[in-house]
């Protein structure tokens, strides 16, 4: 790999093998991709357009770091090189770049984003058939076209800028009206690309809004803008307490995932949160169908008033291409992530994930709550423990190896009747990574991160915290033997 500051960083493309994952593209900037390797990402992805007879059409947005701005233009270059009409909404959030395809009525989308993580990141999100997002085919051979040089010049790029998206976007989202009930909501943004968005749509629907980190600011000084980073979350509930907020909203770097906290300062994890919009949708429509990925409570299928009330789940992959695509395969009205991306389906959204869309539909469901509470419609909930999604790293060669082998274990333990914490395992689902669950109702998922080399371990257990605990210790007795894996992120 060339390195940056030398003469062949600017002769040569630089473009990572490593940065092509299974839905999306990431890689750090400059170290691992150049100007001249977006330009061949931006033919690639023009040439694949072509190739499967999509109109070429696409729109393009970028979210807000020093660089993502200069890529996107390399990108653009590289699209209308190869045959593309390109749509530049600007600055944007990827749900924003989603909704453009509706609105612009663009079959394909490329978002400059590297979403939450750090900065020195950057990647790009891509579709070409609505709502839709590359999964692992599509990703693989536009990695193919790429690193072969395989991607072809053809007449006919255009280049249109759409300087009004974000007002379109905005009016979109608050179509339904506005609320009743007087909330008063924080909305923390990390200084990311969500602070030129959020506050403005949460108004639209009548909430008091006050705005945490909503100043645009790359470095992003306070706090990494991940709903699932605990830092952010608490930041998130002392503001909460401080001025006596319904709800406290946390948006990514790119706001398609939303982190929620209650009244009381209570951070919600993104699955429970999706049991309580399940059980408020069940009332309101008549399609009682969702998709959730298996980090997801065991809730889905054991809450009692989404069992009475109809609701069906379906266990699926990780992932928002995947749960994503799920959501669109079965029809079903809304897909929930523990990471926080939601998937709002006809008739609320278009099915694709959007953080604002979900904290509109939260306070939604509190307007429809008469005077409950966030915490009290979390305490309705039959308790559980769980755990936040914890990440013990193992490199990208051999997380999948590790994950194979931890699966059979697993299912030889299932098959030949053997205990683990003192009980037979009864079911093992294998859809993505490992999910075995214990004649208590105790779970614990293993399965190799999608972007990053790490593995992820999420436990949870109905009984008690005690239990949870002791299902943690007993994957981690199962890691240990795999001396491929290393220290995690964060432990319970």
């Amino acid at each position: 790999m060339h390195k940056p500051n030398t003469e062949s960083y600017e002769r040569e493309i630089v473009i990572a093998e490593s940065g092509f994952r299974e839905y999306d593209a990431r890689w750090l900037y400059p170290e691992q991709l150049n100007l001249k390797g977006v330009q061949a990402l931006g033919m690639g992805i023009g040439t694949l357009i072509n190739e499967n007879g999509i109109e070429p059409k696409i729109a393009v947005g970028h979210d807000y770091r020093s660089y993502s701005a200069a890529i996107k233009a390399a990108l653009i270059t590289g699209l209308m090189a190869s045959g593309c009409k390109v749509y530049d909404i600007g600055l944007a959030l990827s749900p924003v770049a989603y909704f453009a395809q509706f609105d612009q009525d663009c079959p394909a989308v490329a978002m400059v984003t590297a979403s939450h993580n750090e900065n020195g990141w950057t990647g790009v999100k891509m579709g070409m058939e609505r709502p839709l997002t590359f999964g692992p085919e599509l990703m693989s051979r536009l990695k193919e076209i790429v690193l072969n040089k395989a991607y072809k010049n053809i007449a006919g790029g255009e280049l249109h800028f759409v300087d009004d998206i974000k007002p379109r976007y905005i009016a979109d989202l608050a179509k339904e009206g506005t609320i009743k009930r007087k909330l008063k909501v924080v909305a923390a943004c990390g200084n990311g690309t969500a602070g030129a968005y959020a506050p403005e749509a949460l108004e639209a629907i009548g909430c008091e809004v006050i705005p945490m980190d909503c100043d645009l600011d790359y470095t992003f000084p306070k706090y990494n803008p991940n709903p699932e980073d605990m830092k952010m979350l608490h930041v998130l509930a002392d503001k909460v307490k401080e001025t006596g907020a319904d709800v406290g909203f946390a948006f990514d770097g790119d706001g398609d995932r939303c982190g929620v906290v209650d009244n009381e300062g209570n951070e919600i994890f993104a699955d429970k949160v999706g049991v309580l919009l399940a059980r408020d949708l069940t009332k309101v429509y008549d399609n009682k169908q969702f998709v959730v990925d298996v980090k997801s409570t065991g809730l889905y299928n054991a809450d009692p008033v989404l069992k009475e009330q109809g609701g069906k789940t379906d266990y699926w992959k990780t992932g928002h291409s995947y749960i994503k695509r799920r959501v669109n395969e079965l029809d079903a009205l809304v897909g929930f992530e523990k990471s926080g991306h939601y998937f709002f389906n006809a008739p609320i959204g278009r099915g694709y994930d959007d953080g604002i869309q979900s904290a509109i539909a939260i306070c939604r469901m509190l307007d429809r709550a008469g005077d409950k509470t966030m915490a009290q419609l979390k305490e309705d909930l039959p308790v559980t423990w769980s755990s936040p999604t914890m990440s013990p790293k193992c490199a990208d060669e051999t997380k999948y190896g590790v994950i194979d082998s931890i699966t059979q274990r697993i299912e030889s333990l299932k098959n030949e009747g053997k205990t683990l914490l003192g009980q037979a395992i009864t079911d093992v689902v294998t859809i993505n990574g490992v999910r075995f669950t214990l004649e208590d109702g105790t779970w614990g998922l293993i399965r190799a991160s999608s972007n990053k080399p790490t593995l992820v371990v999420v436990v949870e257990s109905p009984v008690s915290n005690d239990q949870m605990h002791a299902m943690f210790d007993a994957i981690n007795d199962i890691l240990a033997d795999f001396p491929e894996v290393g220290e995690y992120d964060q432990k319970l």
